[in-house]
């Protein structure tokens, strides 16, 4: 039992190195696309190999757990959690070097007025708010609070359902900024990501706590919107 506990200790451990990781990708992420970093894309991009160790590390530590102890009940679906959210987690790293690669597509800071126009800043920051109070229900083992943090994806998709909208019109009165406003609406979308893959590690969270399936049901609701 000791060596159950340790190991699941370790492995939390290793995934909460990869989640503080993609935490600087997307905090270095949100200064290089306000001030088109090329720099800063750089160095977010070249993380992505780190990342992607940390991925194979923490696959490779739990194949281990399932072959040397045969987990059952709630240590099972813990691994599998945790199994879930290292692949949601280096996704989210994708996420991030993909906005840095746009980053490096343009030559200027995006036009304030844009920024205004479609929130992209405020779906930033929701995304990650989001990121790290998920953090804080899997170090709390709190299904409750990842619970909360599922409901706030409804901000983010608001913004990004409103998004081509406002590039389209936002382009109709600035055709020479073309490029600009395409690199932004991609940002906007690999930000609804963000938010995707986030409530995916949320629902982990519950489904190892409370050995419920939230998956599903957040679906068919959304159906029924």
């Amino acid at each position: 039992m000791q060596h159950i506990d340790e190991e699941l200790r370790r492995l939390r451990e290793k995934l909460l190195e990869m989640w503080d990781l993609v935490d600087y990708q997307l905090t270095s992420g949100r200064d290089a696309v306000m001030n088109a970093d090329h720099e800063l894309a750089d160095r977010i991009i070249k993380l992505e190999r780190k990342v992607n160790n940390y991925d194979i590390k923490i696959d490779r530590m739990c194949e281990n757990f399932f072959a040397l102890y045969t987990p059952v009940a709630v240590d099972l679906r813990t691994v599998l959690a945790m199994l879930k959210i290292n692949t949601n987690l280096e996704r989210i790293g994708d996420t991030a070097e993909g906005m840095a690669h746009f980053v490096k597509k343009i030559d200027r800071p995006f036009d304030p007025e844009l920024i205004e126009l479609t929130k992209m800043m405020e779906m930033y920051d929701q995304a990650l708010a989001m990121f790290r109070e998920c953090r804080v229900a899997l170090v709390q083992d709190d299904p409750k609070h990842a619970k909360e943090i599922i409901k706030l994806d409804k901000a983010l998709n608001k913004i990004y359902r409103k998004s081509d909208v406002v590039i389209t019109k936002y382009l109709q009165a600035n055709p020479d900024r073309i490029p600009e406003a395409l690199a932004l609406l991609s940002i906007i979308k690999k930000l609804e990501r963000v938010g995707d893959q986030v409530t995916n590690m949320a629902e982990e969270i519950i489904f190892y706590r409370e050995a419920k399936v939230v998956k599903h049901k957040r679906k068919k609701k959304k159906k029924d919107e």
